[in-house]
């Protein structure tokens, strides 16, 4: 109860408190980021630690905090009665080098994340704004022009949109950060991305500024003077460091080096629930899940097959008996016991929290497909095992074994993730007789080795953009650059783009339940569990806060030390 009421007065405080420091010293916030962000480019940047630093300084039309959409660069907005046109009234503000930030630069920040030269690996979201134009253009359709994207600058304090379709989230979404303004002249002083990185010809809008950059030590952020809500902001400096070890991050805290961390190893989970005020657990809006490699001969087929010694075919992956069988053969139940933190077993991909348009929670309508949580599919997983030897040619299942066992588990670099993997491999050694090796890379490294597809299965996992599950069954259309297991299906591409272009929610939801069903009859990847996230904060951090899709958000916490 008393761990409910500190997080009840956390909300109370996000936009109550002022800013609360000592003349004569900064006030300083230690914060452990984790891994070093691949960017710090809002247009370019597709993970959360990026996206972590983003949220502290950047802001956009609007700021989404525990859930309540506020006002950010946009004073007040707009919807037509048709659904069609947004308009939003921007407040007069600067930019961190104290220039004027107008309609323009939000024109500028959008057709550039959309614009195929800029290459960013978020400009598939464009498909799901519904914003005219925008999809064409950032696929680079022929004939697709910017001048044809519905958006522009009335004057400069009045930004347009125009809709395909009334999108109910539209508004909301603009809060994530493919969608914060960036300054023209400080991108084009620095190409891909650098300019992010680099505090001699960094500028943002948001509550605090980068001052330093470390690679692989950290970064310092400072309170942003020309923010237009400054005299809330209450810390003056923020020093973040890339602590990606968590036992080495936890170690930092209990010294009193750090005020806040993200994660904790898993040993410690149990005890920080039951007797620290400091752990926080709240729900997250994803997944945990393994990829399966279904295009290892690269030609965007998923069509080739597998054939014993060839190497110009998509190799055993291909059989769904055998991506089933090892699916099959995993207790998420006694992996999410272990975690202990409330992460829900998955029997599907959306993850619990998604209302249909019968207020219906999306994952409980959508139940498991047959896919039992705990250990109940064992005995169907030994017999899809056997089934794929044989389609696959082998003469028995000691064959796809020996095969097996060439292949990996891979996972980026955390006891976290190491854990979960040492279990899964445990389960189909005893469940269906082989041990996969285990393989971890560093993040930075990770991240392009997947995106590459030089990998057999590789942990994945990914936390909504906005508020439908089309967020997240999205990345796994065949153009989007997440796709990592690279799975090819026109048919779930197909129910994907049909429920983006429908204006009757009740066939949106339709088209989405029989894609998550066609997703999960095929089964690329093994989803694993639903997240939930944790964090570590001393109690006298206060007025921090966090967006529901996971980002934390310190635009309004202080420090108050006795």
């Amino acid at each position: 109860m008393k761990k409910l009421l500190l997080v009840l007065v956390s909300l109370v405080l996000v936009f109550g408190l002022a800013a609360c420091k000592p003349d004569e010293e900064d006030v300083v916030f230690n914060w452990n980021l984790g891994a070093d962000p691949a960017t710090l480019d809002p247009t370019l940047n597709g993970a959360s630690d990026g996206g972590d630093v983003i949220n502290q300084t950047f802001e956009g039309l609007v700021r989404e905090i525990n859930g309540i959409v506020y006002p950010g660069i946009a004073e007040t907005w707009e919807t037509s009665a048709d659904g069609l046109t947004v308009t939003f009234h921007l407040r007069e503000s600067n930019w961190s080098d104290g220039t004027p930030l107008t309609a323009d630069d939000f024109v500028y920040s959008w057709l550039h994340g959309m614009d195929p030269l800029t290459t960013s690996e978020y400009s598939w979201i464009w498909e799901y704004t519904n914003v005219v134009g925008a999809m064409d253009y950032a696929y680079g359709e022929t004939g697709a022009t910017a001048e044809a994207v519905g958006i522009k600058a009335v004057d400069d304090y009045t930004f347009e949109v125009k809709l395909i379709n009334p999108t109910s989230y539209f508004v909301s979404l603009t809060a994530f950060y493919h969608f914060l303004p960036v300054k023209q002249e400080a991108v084009e002083a620095g190409a891909d991305g650098i300019w992010a990185k680099d505090p001699d010809i960094y500028v943002s809008n948001g509550p605090f500024v980068l001052t330093e950059y470390t690679i692989g030590e950290g970064l310092k952020l400072v309170k942003n003077e020309e923010y237009w809500q400054k005299e809330l902001v209450g810390i003056d400096v923020i020093d973040a460091k890339f602590i990606d070890d968590a036992s080495t991050a936890y170690a930092a805290y209990n010294a009193g080096d750090l005020d806040f961390i993200p994660s904790v190893p898993t040993a410690e989970v149990p005890i920080l629930i039951a007797e620290s005020d400091e752990f926080y657990v709240f729900p997250l809006l994803g997944t945990y899940y393994y990829s399966f490699n279904m295009d290892e001969n690269g030609d965007g087929d998923n069509a080739d097959g597998y054939t014993m010694g060839s190497t110009t075919d998509d190799g055993i992956w291909s059989n769904v008996n055998l991506r089933n069988a090892l699916s099959y053969a995993i207790d998420r139940e006694a992996i999410t016991e272990v975690l202990g933190a409330g992460q829900v077993p998955a029997g599907g991909f959306v993850p619990p929290g998604f209302l249909d348009n019968n207020d219906k929670d999306f994952f409980a309508e959508a139940g498991t497909y047959g896919l039992v949580t705990d250990d109940g599919n064992f005995d169907e997983a030994k017999t899809l095992f056997a089934t794929a030897a044989t389609e696959l040619g082998f003469a028995d299942t000691a064959g796809l074994i020996a095969e097996i066992e060439k292949e990996e588990l891979l996972y980026n670099t955390s006891e976290g993730h190491k854990l979960i993997a040492e279990m899964v491999q445990e389960m189909w050694k005893t469940t269906l007789g082989f041990t996969i090796p285990l393989a971890n890379q560093e993040w930075a490294v990770f991240q392009g080795t997947r995106s590459a597809g030089d990998f057999s299965i590789a942990r994945g996992g990914w936390l909504t953009d906005f508020m439908d599950p089309s967020g997240l069954l999205s990345i796994f259309d065949g153009s989007n650059p997440y796709n990592d297991p690279n799975y090819y299906n026109d048919a779930f591409d197909t129910l994907l783009q049909e429920a983006q272009q429908t204006t009757d929610m009740s066939v949106h939801f339709a088209k989405l339940y029989d894609a998550q069903e066609m997703f999960m009859t095929d089964m690329p990847i093994i989803p694993v569990y639903h997240y939930t996230d944790t964090m570590l904060v001393k109690d006298y951090v206060v007025g921090w806060g966090r967006s529901v899709l996971g980002s934390v958000d310190f635009s309004r916490a202080s420090i108050e030390k006795e």
